[in-house]
């Protein structure tokens, strides 16, 4: 999978919405099973900045390559949020800056220590923290991707689904980046394969479940990955990391 950062900087842009006819929810409504994914998804993306100031504390920010990446994925996941948050409203459900303000208050002092505890451990590890970083990174854009895809087909409605097949076609390419850099980071170093296998058996967890309630990120897994066909979709992920060195 291949990657040119240049083109990627030049063409990073907002998920397009002027011909979206969100008017179409009002007779139309999504379920309530599925507007609470939604809404979970919404708050995850609306806290990646978060999570981009945390990575910037890391080896990672010393890679110009790299920066120029996180730039425009914390671009394009912001609009994500915005556009997730136009569905919501469309059905009543109020967000803007003060909901965004609650969910990151809501975190407390694990917030406030998290910066600091990253950056010292990854001090430590050095410049093999990287690989951490973009294997972590790829697993995360594979499970946001399938989570939008599985969405898509439970909820089958028009509107949504030409909506998150546009922010599907962004978290591609945001995959290819991070795939790239984690299989060469991967492949050129035994010790970054040995920490890298070590900090996903221990520290992974699903996107979103450090930030939400654990009875939203319970609701989210069992509506979008229970039955065969989810089981399918989170077999597709383990496929993919099972690929990497």
């Amino acid at each position: 999978m291949t990657f040119r950062i240049e083109d990627y900087t030049r063409s990073a842009a907002p998920v397009p919405l002027d011909d979206l006819d969100f008017a179409a929810f009002g007779t139309r409504p999504l379920s309530p099973a599925g507007l609470r994914c939604l809404r979970y998804m919404t708050d995850v993306e609306n806290h990646t900045v978060c999570y981009l100031r945390d990575l910037l504390v890391t080896p990672s920010h010393a890679d110009p390559e790299i920066t120029a990446f996180l730039t425009m994925w914390n671009y394009e996941e912001y609009w994500h949020g915005e556009a997730l948050a136009a569905v919501l409203a469309a059905h009543g459900v109020t967000g803007g800056d003060e909901h965004i303000r609650a969910v990151r208050r809501a975190l407390g002092w694990r917030d406030r220590v998290a910066p600091i505890r990253q950056a010292l451990l990854a001090q430590a590890i050095g410049e093999d923290f990287i690989a951490v970083h973009m294997t972590w990174g790829a697993i995360n854009e594979w499970s946001t991707h399938t989570a939008y895809a599985r969405l898509v087909e439970r909820l089958r409605h028009p509107v949504l689904t030409e909506l998150l097949r546009r922010i599907m076609r962004q978290e591609t390419r945001h995959v290819a980046f991070y795939v790239s850099q984690a299989r060469a980071r991967l492949e050129r170093s035994r010790r970054a394969q040995r920490l890298t296998r070590f900090a996903l058996r221990r520290f992974w967890q699903p996107v979103g479940s450090t930030v939400m309630p654990r009875a939203e990120t319970r609701h989210l897994l069992t509506y979008l990955l229970a039955g065969p066909e989810g089981e399918r979709a989170a077999a597709g992920i383990d496929a993919r990391v099972d690929r990497l060195p």
